[in-house]
């Protein structure tokens, strides 16, 4: 039986059929992109557009300046120049707050003090009364061993607050080892126990020469000084109280 030829319509509607069948099926199989026979250097640099005459360019973005250090203690022509004032300031200069809402406990004991120590850092559950937890109850116990009465000893922190991991280079370029020195200076302690070696830059002090560290330099005074590591570090460990306690010793026997 002949067979009737399509009509142009016809043949135009079965090519679009083909053509869509075909895309679809390729979509399926996943290729929905177009490919080409010659390489492509996906890595080469892309050249510069051509400037148009008087065309204006952008300005390139300029990055953020980092944001100024905060002076610790502001001005420090204003600082307190009695122990007395220093502790009262303490507690009430806003620069010592350091974003935190939380009571800062105050340093205590006495101008002249027979010795004085120095820790980095309150501990976590300090707020009226500096080291009051157990790494305090160590201290007490190391000093009545000393021979000293508890409210005879200076102590002090050299930061305001609890502050885990922080930024000792970056409180140092703000002021904080010139602030705890300052601190010594009016303490004139006769002997002064450092304890953390984070600090010990912070005072001039070299941490890697720790164990032969023997003054201080505060202010117009010179002060017998003895380094250990921090309380934390003391209070778990035990070699490290022997190794103080023997340099202490040793120490108090050449005094």
């Amino acid at each position: 039986m002949p067979t009737t030829p399509a009509s142009p319509a016809e043949t135009r509607e079965s090519a679009l059929r083909a053509i869509e069948a075909a895309q679809a099926w390729w979509r399926e199989a996943g290729v929905d992109c177009d490919f080409v026979d010659e390489p492509v250097d996906w890595l080469a640099q892309p050249e510069p557009a051509a400037q148009l005459p008087h065309a204006v360019t952008a300005p390139k973005p300029v990055a953020d300046a980092p944001p100024p250090t905060v002076a610790i203690g502001g001005n420090r022509e204003a600082w307190p120049q009695s122990l007395l004032a220093f502790d009262s300031w303490w507690l009430a200069e806003p620069s010592l707050a350091m974003g935190s809402e939380i009571s800062r406990p105050p340093p205590r004991g006495p101008e002249n003090a027979p010795l004085m120590i120095l820790v980095p850092q309150p501990e976590a559950e300090d707020r009226d009364v500096l080291m009051s937890g157990l790494q305090g109850a160590m201290l007490a116990n190391m000093v009545r061993a000393m021979g000293f009465a508890a409210d005879e000893v200076r102590l002090g922190s050299v930061l305001p607050r609890h502050t885990p991991g922080a930024d000792w280079a970056r409180l140092a370029e703000a002021g904080l080892g010139t602030l705890a020195l300052h601190h010594v200076a009016l303490a004139k302690p006769k002997r002064l126990l450092v304890l953390g070696r984070s600090i010990l830059p912070l005072l001039g002090a070299d941490p890697e020469q720790a164990a032969a560290l023997d003054s201080i330099r505060a202010g117009d005074i010179a002060v017998d000084a003895l380094a250990g590591r921090e309380p934390a570090t003391l209070l778990a460990m035990a070699p490290a109280r022997r190794a103080l306690w023997h340099r202490w010793l040793e120490r108090s026997t050449d005094a």
